[in-house]
C-alpha cells in the first residue's frame, strides 16, 4: 500500500468505464476522490463500480480545478485525453482540433491547483503531436512540436517531467496493449518506472523464476460459449476474414508442432475489422490491443474441431471429451468439406459430385481457399474465385499432436464477448461492466457496444496501478524530510 500525505486529493480525469481508477485504488487500498468524464454512459459504469467516489459528468474544460478541490492538496492528477486523433489505428484525418488538444488541460491543473504528481496516458504516437497541414492532416515536417512545447509548459511549472512506452502484457495483464506515459513530479523526488513483473515464456529471466511468464488470452476465453460452424451462417464471411483464418490455421495450427488444443478444438484469434493487415493470433498469447471502434479492433475467435475418422463414424461435438485415442489413428481437427454458400445448406462430402455450378460461385472448401499456402503462392483462394486444383493426397488441413495425426473438417467462428475483453484488459473479474448507476442512482443497462467502447477506452488497472506504486514509494522519505 502506497500512502499520499495528509489530506491529497487523487484525481481521475477523462475517468472513463474505471479502468485507471481501479489501478489507482488497488495501490492506494483508498477510493479516487473525483472521477470525471463527459460520457454519462462511461460514468454509470464507473459510478457502479467506484460508489464512493464524486463523479463529474462534464467536459474536462468546463470544471474549475479549484471548485472541484476544495483547495484541499491534490497528490496526484491522471489524464487519459482522447487518443483516436493520435493512434495509427484510426486510418482518418482529425476531425476535430478541440478533441486533438484535451491534452492541455493538464496545464490548466498544473497553474490553478499544483498536483505533486501529473501521469498522463495515450498511445505511442502522441509523441509526434504537431502541427495540422492546410488538409487537416498531421505535419511531418513539425512533427512532434506541440507535444515538446506541451512538456516545456510542464517545466515551466516547476514539475521534472519524463516518459517512456510501456506494455500491459508485462506487468500482469492478459493483453499486449502498450501505451504511452508521461510522468511529471514538482516534489524534488525522482521520478520511477514500475519494473516488469512478467516477461515471455522463453525468456531467460522468466526460466531463470524472476519473472513470470505473461498471461494468456486462453484464460480469458469462455470456452462454454457456442462456437458456431462457419459454413452454416446465414451470411457467409467476408472472403478477407476467410483469409484470415487460412492463414491463421496454417501458422498456429498446420505449421506449429504443438498447436494448442483444448476442449476438443484448436483455436485460433484474429482481428476481424483490421482490412489494412490480416493477422491472426495465438491463443496461448497475450490478448492484441482492444479498440472502441470498429476500425482496428473487435478479436474473433475461430476452432478447428475434434471429430471421429474411422468408418461409419462422422464425428462428435467439440463439446464433448475426446474420444480414446487408440494406437491407429481415429481422431481428426474438423474443416475439410465443401459447403454451399446459400440455401442452408451445410455441405457435402468430397467425394460426392459437385452440385450445379451457376454463373456465381456458391461454394467455398476450406481446403480450396488453403491451397496455396502448401504450394507457390501465398495469397490464399478467394471464395469468389474457381476453385484451385485439389491434388490426389490430402495436404490440407492435417496436424500432428502428440504423434497423432489430424485431420480439419469444420471450422467454429465467433466474436470475443464483453466479459472475455475485460478479463484480457485486466479488470477483476468482480467488475460490474453489463450495467451502471445514473447521477440519480437509477440503474440502466448498457449495451455490448457501449461496453466494448468503454473495455476499448480503458487504461489497464495492472499499468496504472504498477506506475502508483513506483512513485509513492518514496513517501516516507518525503514525509520525513518535511
Amino acid at each position: 500500500m502506497y500512502d499520499l500525505l495528509p489530506d491529497e486529493l487523487i484525481i481521475d480525469n477523462f475517468a472513463g468505464g474505471g479502468g485507471t481508477s481501479t489501478g489507482l485504488e488497488q495501490a492506494f487500498n483508498r477510493p479516487v476522490d473525483v472521477a470525471i468524464n463527459h460520457d454519462p454512459k462511461a460514468l454509470a459504469m464507473h459510478r457502479v463500480n467506484h460508489p464512493e467516489t464524486k463523479h463529474y459528468c462534464e467536459s474536462v474544460w468546463d470544471i474549475d480545478p479549484i471548485e472541484v478541490t476544495g483547495n484541499q492538496p491534490v497528490g496526484l492528477v491522471w489524464l487519459s485525453p482522447d487518443c483516436k486523433h493520435f493512434s495509427k489505428a484510426k486510418g482518418g484525418k482529425p476531425v476535430e482540433k478541440k478533441i486533438r488538444g484535451l491534452a492541455w488541460v493538464a496545464l490548466r491543473w498544473a497553474a490553478k491547483v499544483r498536483p505533486r504528481v501529473i501521469m498522463l496516458e495515450n498511445v505511442e504516437e502522441f509523441k509526434t503531436w504537431g502541427h495540422l497541414n492546410s488538409k487537416g492532416m498531421p505535419c511531418p515536417v513539425r512533427k512532434g512540436r506541440t507535444f515538446n512545447s506541451f512538456v516545456n509548459a510542464l517545466k515551466k511549472q516547476g514539475y521534472e517531467v519524463d516518459y517512456r512506452v510501456l506494455r500491459a502484457c508485462d506487468f500482469g495483464s492478459p493483453t499486449i496493449r502498450k501505451r504511452f506515459f508521461l510522468i511529471a513530479r514538482r516534489d524534488g523526488l525522482p521520478i520511477q518506472w514500475p519494473v516488469p513483473s512478467h516477461g515471455h515464456p522463453e525468456s531467460t529471466q522468466v526460466k531463470k523464476g524472476k519473472l513470470e511468464p505473461w498471461r494468456t488470452a486462453a484464460e480469458c476465453i469462455d470456452w462454454s460459449i457456442e462456437c458456431p460452424s462457419i459454413f452454416t451462417r446465414t451470411r457467409p464471411l467476408a472472403t478477407a476474414t476467410l483469409e484470415r483464418i487460412a492463414g491463421g490455421l496454417k501458422k498456429f495450427v498446420f505449421d506449429n508442432p504443438d498447436p494448442f488444443i483444448i476442449n476438443g478444438m484448436a483455436p485460433v484469434l484474429t482481428e476481424c475489422a483490421n482490412a489494412s493487415n490480416k493477422r491472426s493470433m495465438s491463443i496461448n498469447e497475450p490478448l492484441r490491443t482492444i479498440c472502441a471502434q470498429t476500425k482496428g479492433g473487435h478479436h474473433a475467435l475461430f476452432s478447428a474441431f475434434l471429430a471421429k475418422n474411422y468408418t461409419g463414424v462422422v464425428g462428435s461435438s467439440a463439446k464433448e471429451p475426446v474420444h480414446t485415442i487408440t494406437a491407429k489413428d481415429h481422431n481428426s481437427l474438423v474443416v475439410s468439406h465443401l459447403s454451399k454458400m446459400k440455401n442452408n445448406c451445410i455441405g457435402q462430402e468430397l467425394s460426392e459430385p459437385i452440385h450445379t455450378m451457376t454463373t456465381v460461385n456458391q461454394f467455398a472448401e476450406v481446403r480450396a481457399f488453403l491451397t496455396a499456402f502448401y504450394g507457390n503462392e501465398k495469397d490464399g483462394n478467394s471464395i469468389g474465385e474457381p476453385l484451385r486444383t485439389i491434388p490426389t493426397r490430402d495436404r490440407f488441413g492435417l496436424v500432428t499432436v502428440g504423434q497423432q495425426q489430424y485431420q480439419i473438417v469444420d471450422i467454429g467462428f465467433r466474436m470475443l464477448q464483453p466479459v472475455e475483453l475485460f478479463k484480457a484488459q485486466g479488470f477483476p473479474e468482480s467488475y460490474i461492466f453489463e450495467k451502471g448507476l445514473d447521477e440519480h442512482g437509477s440503474e440502466i443497462r448498457l449495451t455490448k457496444t457501449e461496453q466494448t467502447r468503454m473495455v476499448g477506452n480503458s487504461v489497464c488497472p495492472q499499468l496504472s496501478r504498477a506506475l502508483v506504486e513506483a512513485n509513492f514509494k518514496h513517501e516516507s522519505k518525503y514525509r520525513g524530510a518535511a
